[in-house]
């Protein structure tokens, strides 16, 4: 070997160049088809990634309606939305009109119910009061009767009483009070008293405004002697 070679097996370098170990696998550039699946996956989550943040909200926001269980929130939701006419009902209502001559009434009530879409209200212990055209007045009460706001008129059930201030008083099952003329009538027996004496009949009209009571059918009367 000659003075000065390199050992056998090993390369003639350069003076002072840096001995490198020689890599362990050759490093290769992406394929075209590498590089379009990457802008593919990168496109997809840039859209995936605030699709699910929104679900996840929606499910944060959501939850308790849903642990509170799916069929009982249905129910109240139909319940607010659709509300029935048949659930209306007040408690010691207080209806006030005029007459056709401007004459007012009051009525009242324990309850008023409304059925349906009318202006047609049922009532529990109706009361009325009713002036009249001299400025008397008349009081009606009632266990029971129906208002129809519309027609103005109130027909009473059960027993019927009606008070005029002149000292009358009259009691039968039913009658039919028309509010804008001030008259009222009646099918079924009556029993009156006053101080004209007592009275009982088949039926009753109230007329003229209140100024006049007409006693029908077969009628019994008790007259009393005023001096």
């Amino acid at each position: 070997m000659p003075e000065g070679a390199p050992p056998a097996g090993r390369s003639r370098t350069a003076p002072g160049a840096r001995l490198l170990p020689p890599p362990s696998r050759r490093r290769r550039p992406p394929s075209a088809g590498q590089l379009a699946r990457r802008r593919i996956l990168i496109r997809t989550t840039k859209w995936l990634l605030p699709l699910l943040a929104l679900a996840l909200l929606a499910a944060i926001a959501f939850w308790p309606e849903i642990e509170g269980g799916g069929e009982s929130a249905r129910v109240s939701f139909r319940r607010s939305a659709e509300p029935r006419a048949e659930a209306l009902r007040v408690v010691e209502p207080r209806y006030q009109g005029v007459d056709d001559l401007n004459r007012p009434y009051t009525i009242t009530a324990d309850a008023a119910q409304q059925r349906g879409t009318e202006e047609v209200l049922d009532l529990d212990q109706p009361r009325a009061d009713i002036l009249l055209t001299d400025g008397s007045w008349v009081y009606l009460r009632a266990d029971a009767g129906r208002y129809d706001r519309a027609a103005r008129r109130l027909d009473l059930r059960g027993a019927v009483t009606i008070y005029h201030d002149n000292g009358t008083m009259m009691r039968t099952e039913s009658a039919e009070v028309l509010l804008d003329t001030n008259s009222a009538m009646g099918e079924a027996p009556v029993e009156a008293q006053g101080p004209f004496g007592t009275l009982v009949s088949e039926g009753f009209r109230l007329s003229e405004r209140g100024a006049r009571v007409v006693f029908t059918g077969r009628a019994r009367a008790v007259l009393e002697d005023r001096p």
